[in-house]
């Protein structure tokens, strides 16, 4: 388990800095937090791109989880979000990387992608991920380094060399 202060002097923004913070390993009892948190968390991008459902948001994160490839992000001893870094041939995949919106814009976000950043760098390993086109978390991605590789209509696919 990692442990972390406070946002980045660089992420500074007008609310109040994330307390300590923490990820931890997940559990299959995380599962449901989880799912209700990427429905609020993607609602909007969903809805402006015609493509939300209450149902298929909730039930590709239940389909898709792997707990030992998930990390809990935990705020101030609360649930906060979570993420996933899954190993592929080629690369890791990024993947659930939901945080609460009420910590949005507070260096929540660039903290925990620096602590995962730095593990695939230390393996030498390609990071892909994909984001919803339009969607602001495409801006926090291009910041840690991140490139379109591809787009289509929906998704916008994007990689991210080691170092």
């Amino acid at each position: 388990m990692t442990t972390h202060a406070t946002q980045s002097p660089e992420a500074a923004a007008p609310t109040a800095p994330v307390p300590g913070w923490v990820l931890r390993a997940a559990e299959f009892t995380d599962l449901e937090p989880m799912v209700e948190l990427r429905a609020i968390v993607m609602r909007p991008d969903l809805e402006r791109l015609g493509r939300f459902d209450e149902v298929r948001v909730r039930q590709r994160l239940r389909d898709a989880f792997t707990p030992r490839h998930t990390s809990i992000v935990v705020a101030d001893g609360a649930f906060a979000g979570c993420v996933a870094l899954r190993p592929d041939e080629d690369a890791q995949w990024l993947e659930h990387f939901y945080l609460a919106p009420a910590l949005h814009g507070r260096g929540l976000g660039s903290a925990v992608l620096r602590e995962l950043l730095d593990r695939t760098d230390a393996e030498g390993a390609d990071v892909r991920l994909n984001v919803l086109r339009g969607s602001a978390a495409r801006r926090l991605y291009e910041r840690h380094g991140f490139s379109v590789e591809s787009e289509d209509p929906v998704d916008v696919f994007m990689v991210r060399r080691p170092g």
